[in-house]
């Protein structure tokens, strides 16, 4: 008996069961057993906002080149909606998403901790994302709903954009769910390490738009 004992504690420790809970609606919804203590909000904030300016930067790089940014938005019907990617303001503009993961921040932390422990809250995440800042959005950007319907943007070029903000919002959800489930030192250094590439990547890349830096 004793030894059974130890054993789920020890699983309970390790995550290595998952345990049910009875939401409102009196439907079961599996949690993790052993979910750390939720970090304080300058922890979490520094994590989404690492995670969102990483990602934005990486997914954002491999979406210019491969859906040829340039051409779309300087020869399609884009060009009256969009910066063209010369544009000293698109340069900034990852360095502008730590403002960005900070509003994020404010906005996800009140439940972050309820989605985080559940076992699909990755998954939940992202659908929040999927559904009220891509498909749902306010206003008619491109990719939602609202652009389809009232911009005379054409289909194919609201489904270009499509891939990359689905991956680059997934891979933040799974990203910040695994970093709060299993903190350690290393992820901080080396967020800090990348956000400080990113940052001045950005700088550097608004000072050349401008001309502020010499021709190589």
């Amino acid at each position: 008996m004793t030894n059974a004992q130890e054993t789920a504690g020890r699983l309970d420790r390790e995550g290595g069961a998952s345990r049910s809970t009875t939401d409102a609606g009196g439907q079961e919804q599996s949690v993790l057993p052993s979910f750390p203590s939720f970090p304080a909000f300058p922890a979490f904030a520094w994590r989404v906002i690492a995670l969102h300016t990483m990602t934005y930067m990486i997914v954002g790089l491999a979406a210019f080149f491969l859906a040829d940014y340039g051409q779309l938005f300087e020869n399609t019907e884009l060009r009256h909606l969009m910066r063209p990617t010369t544009s000293p303001w698109v340069a900034i503009g990852p360095a502008l998403q730590v403002v960005r993961g900070m509003l994020f921040a404010l906005v996800l932390y009140p439940f972050a901790s309820e989605l985080i422990r559940r076992k699909n809250g990755a998954w939940l995440l992202w659908s929040l994302f999927f559904g009220l800042a891509i498909l749902g959005t306010a206003g008619p950007s491109p990719g939602s709903l609202e652009g389809i319907i009232y911009t005379k943007v054409e289909l194919i070029h609201h489904l270009r954009g499509l891939p990359e903000v689905l991956l680059q919002t997934a891979l933040f959800s799974f990203g910040l769910t695994a970093w709060c489930r299993k903190p350690a030192r290393w992820k901080n250094v080396l967020s800090i390490v990348a956000v400080a590439l990113v940052l001045l990547m950005s700088v550097l890349g608004a000072f050349a738009a401008m001309g502020m830096l010499p021709a190589a």
